[in-house]
């Protein structure tokens, strides 16, 4: 067992609210410089839509994420051979219009215009080029269209939806769309790392946090290109690719990220999580069906004497093992079950999870009226019965979260609808019920678990929201025998824990 120690995030997709506070907290933040004006490090998408850069899941034409053959993995993008012979062409880059054009206003002419009869207008003019330009697209541009026929409907997630649930979706009555929170998922396999040829990317033993070396970044690219979730940027005016780092300033003295700290919605929480190393190969390489449950089964128990030992021995400090203990993400991801993954069949083993979130029942018209599709008696329990007459179809969130297998999605949704039912009762009716109490049973819960998650999902405070352990940055430097020259170096730690003196 080799354990090593992970700051992860946890998007609660039922409580986000879609107001983009988190963008700009990251933007004024991180990407207000020349060069990254397009960059949106962590962006919020409304999904049924094309996301940004736009269709960034298509990975039949941005060659993303890895591949199993059955017997080893390899990069969508390219082989090693093939890496070299791309070095100066690389087709499945995003081009500016896959973002946008970055632009601003010319304001002096507000100022400066001559007097006259008609009033002045600052047109837009390219940030790139400094040339009048015309507005096409922006990061939001699809913002709250869950039903537009030009982005919604060219959500690549939909493609395995059957004809008959994708008509039905575009019917005014049934039209749905909820919001997607992005961020770089910080993957235990990332691909950005195996795609660059200059060494320039690494992973932080500490924390697990992907950064950039820029001083060994050479423009190749290959980062942009490898990345399924196209979470790396290139700046134009530095020639340097940039990424977002998960605020890693900001944790290590004791602060949560700049977009978790600013959420309105409250949905994002922040804990460490404690995982095997050695199990990473086998972890990427199975079937699809098989890619959460073996996800989960590389984060490990916390309170476990043996995880603990060996803990420690890989030099994670006491503190680290506190907080793995307090973590919300380990309560979301393992003890609940609760949380996946964003598009697991990558197999980049990302590190960020989302909650799914529910959505109401499909509406139909009887004598020119709305009316809910279900019986007129105990509305509470018909939805947790018929998960298929949800707006979301369970289908599409399978696709986002679970590599299209439904069998993953369906306990979470009857969890969370059981949470709710039993929290109803319990708050509105003052009475719990035999047909409650046998519902949480039906759903593989109890009182207690729905008390919990409960209490973690809609009262936490920040302490228990944001669980961040003490950083010792001594300890990592110690690692290398020159920090200056090998800090930027690529690698999962050092071989042998550094010595302190006493």
């Amino acid at each position: 067992m080799n354990v090593r120690a992970h700051m992860s995030m946890i998007f609660h997709l039922d409580k986000c609210i879609g107001c983009h506070t988190c963008s700009i907290a990251c933007k004024n933040l991180w990407t207000d410089r020349k060069g990254a004006e397009y960059m949106w490090w962590n962006n919020v998408e409304t999904r049924p839509g094309t996301g940004y850069p736009t269709q960034w899941e298509d990975q039949e034409r941005f060659k993303g994420g890895w591949v199993w053959d059955g017997k080893k993995l390899n990069l969508r993008l390219h082989s090693r051979l093939g890496g070299l012979m791309k070095l100066f062409y690389n087709p499945p880059l995003p081009k500016i219009d896959d973002y946008y054009d970055p632009f601003t206003f010319q304001y002096s002419d507000l100022f400066n215009a001559p007097l006259g009869d008609d009033q002045p207008t600052a047109i837009p003019i390219s940030q790139i080029t400094g040339e009048p330009m015309e507005i096409k697209t922006g990061p939001n541009w699809d913002d709250d269209l869950g039903g537009s026929s030009t982005y919604a409907w060219n959500d690549p997630n939909l493609s395995q939806l059957p004809e008959s649930v994708r008509i039905q979706m575009q019917e005014l009555e049934q039209i749905v769309f909820n919001y997607l929170p992005r961020i770089c998922n910080h993957c235990l396999n990332p691909a950005c790392l195996a795609a660059c040829p200059s060494g320039a990317i690494y992973k932080r033993v500490e924390d697990g946090v992907v950064l950039v070396n820029e001083n060994k970044c050479r423009s190749w690219r290959m980062c942009i290109a490898a990345c399924p979730y196209k979470k790396v940027y290139f700046n134009w005016s530095t020639g340097k690719s940039e990424k977002c780092i998960l605020c890693f300033p900001r944790l290590e003295t004791g602060q949560a990220t700049a977009c978790a700290h600013s959420c309105v919605g409250r949905i994002r929480y922040l804990g460490v999580l404690l995982y095997d190393a050695d199990l990473l190969p086998q972890t990427a390489m199975v079937s699809d069906e098989q890619l959460i449950e073996a996800h989960r089964s590389v984060i490990l128990d916390p309170f476990d004497p043996e995880v603990i030992a060996s803990a420690r021995a890989n030099g994670i400090e006491d503190s680290w093992i506190t907080s793995a203990q307090d973590s919300p993400a380990y309560k979301f991801v393992k003890l609940w079950g609760l949380a996946l993954p964003l598009h697991p069949e990558y197999r980049t083993i990302p590190m960020m999870f989302y909650i799914p979130p529910l959505s109401p029942i499909v509406s139909v018209i009887e004598e020119d009226l709305y009316r809910l599709d279900v019986s007129d008696e105990m509305r509470d329990f018909e939805l947790f019965d018929r998960l298929d007459k949800a707006r979301i179809p369970i289908k599409y969130l399978a696709n986002l979260f679970s590599a299209g297998n439904e069998s993953a999605i369906r306990p979470i949704i009857r969890k969370m609808l059981a949470t709710r039912i039993y929290m109803r009762h319990k708050s509105v009716d003052g009475v719990i019920d035999d047909k409650t109490l046998a519902l949480l049973n039906d759903a593989g819960t109890n009182p207690e678990e729905v008390e919990a998650i409960y209490k973690l999902t809609t009262m936490p405070n920040y302490k228990e929201a944001f669980v961040i352990p003490e950083y010792h940055r001594e300890t990592a430097i110690e690692a290398w025998d020159d920090p200056l020259a090998h800090k930027g170096d690529t690698g999962f730690g050092f071989i042998q824990p550094p010595h302190r003196g006493g």
